[in-house]
């Protein structure tokens, strides 16, 4: 059946770079023509059957049998990305010139590790970062898709930056395992909210097991 294979997330064969992580690069690589970054942000918090403007150029990406679940993923994230704030594209290109690091699979935040850095930066109150993701904790994916456009918003125009692969990852797989990937969610929220900047990098947001 076309909803058995899962998420595009395993290393690719004879690369050790995450399929998630290659899929980003090339949703970045299109966004530097205007035109298509403005034709992917059409599908902002819409489902893949209402995405008309993106499918040129995600299903040549994309494979033809591929969990209904993880292809909404790709699209959404393919959407968000191509709607962010100036400030935060100019601040992406920055880090990706000055050569910094990518950090362990393990180690790299996740969205409750980036609400808490928003909550330690006074971006957002900690009553509403914690409501939020309770709330989500809670839902299913259907009602989560729609509300990433604003909250990811928030968060960039904020100077928080969102690891589009692992939010890539988390959304592929949310209503098959929810309640783990909720845990480690809630997890990294409060083991990072209050925490020194000088420990926020060894702070591991991700679990070891996590490879999908």
């Amino acid at each position: 059946m076309s909803d058995s294979v899962p998420a595009l997330t395993a290393p690719l064969k004879g690369k050790s770079e995450r399929a998630s992580d290659a899929f980003v690069a090339h949703v970045l690589d299109l966004c530097r023509v205007k035109k298509t970054q403005s034709d992917l942000r059409t599908g902002l918090g819409l489902p893949v059957d209402r995405c008309n403007y993106l499918h040129r150029y995600l299903v040549p990406r994309l494979p033809e049998r591929m969990h209904a679940d993880s292809r909404r993923a790709h699209y959404a994230v393919a959407a968000l990305i191509a709607a962010r704030p100036r400030a935060a594209r100019e601040a992406a290109a920055h880090a990706a010139d000055n050569g910094q690091p990518r950090p362990d699979w393990y180690q790299r935040a996740n969205l409750g590790a980036a609400l808490a850095e928003a909550v330690n930066k006074r971006v957002i109150k900690p009553n509403s970062a914690e409501g939020d993701l309770h709330l989500m904790a809670r839902q299913s994916s259907e009602a989560i898709h729609p509300r990433l456009p604003a909250l990811t918003r928030h968060l960039l125009t904020g100077g928080v930056a969102v690891d589009w692969a692992v939010l890539l990852e988390d959304l592929s797989w949310w209503n098959r395992d929810r309640n783990r990937i909720a845990t480690r969610w809630l997890e990294a929220y409060f083991r990072t909210a209050g925490a020194k900047d000088d420990d926020l990098a060894a702070t591991p947001s991700n679990s070891t097991e996590e490879n999908n």
